[in-house]
C-alpha cells in the first residue's frame, strides 16, 4: 500500500509562487497517474493537475498555465510549482496517486497541505 505525504504549502502573497511536493513510500515508477487536487473551504474538491508514469500531463481550465505539474523517479517525487497565486487558490491541495495492477484499481490520497493566499 502506497503512502503518499504533502508538504510544501503555506501562506504567500498574491502574485507569489510555492513549490508543493509529494512524496511517495514506493517508486513513483509503479504509480500509473499522480494528481493535484485542490479542495476550498465549503467547496468541492477538484483536479489540479495530473502527470502519467509516461509524463504526459494535464492541467484544470483555471491553471491558465501558471502551474506545472512534474515528477522526479530517482526521488519518488512529485511536484506542483506554482505561480502567480490568487487568493481565489487558497484550498487545501491533496496528492493522489492511481495504480493499475492487472484488473484491480487502487487510489491513494496524501493527507493534505494548505496553501492561503492572502496579502
Amino acid at each position: 500500500q502506497v503512502r503518499l505525504v504533502e508538504s510544501g504549502g503555506g501562506l504567500v502573497q498574491p502574485g507569489g509562487s510555492l513549490r508543493l511536493s509529494c512524496a511517495s513510500s514506493i517508486s513513483i515508477t509503479r504509480l500509473n497517474v499522480v494528481g493535484w487536487w485542490r479542495q476550498a473551504p465549503g467547496k468541492e474538491r477538484e483536479l489540479v493537475a495530473v502527470i502519467t508514469l509516461g509524463g504526459s500531463t494535464n492541467y484544470a481550465g483555471f491553471v491558465q498555465g501558471r502551474f506545472s505539474i512534474s515528477r522526479d523517479n530517482a526521488k519518488n517525487m512529485v511536484y506542483l510549482q506554482m505561480n502567480s497565486l490568487r487568493p481565489e487558490d487558497t484550498a487545501v491541495f491533496y496528492c493522489k496517486a492511481v495504480q493499475i495492477t492487472g484488473s484491480d484499481y487502487t487510489t491513494t490520497w496524501g493527507q493534505g497541505t494548505q496553501v492561503t493566499v492572502s496579502s
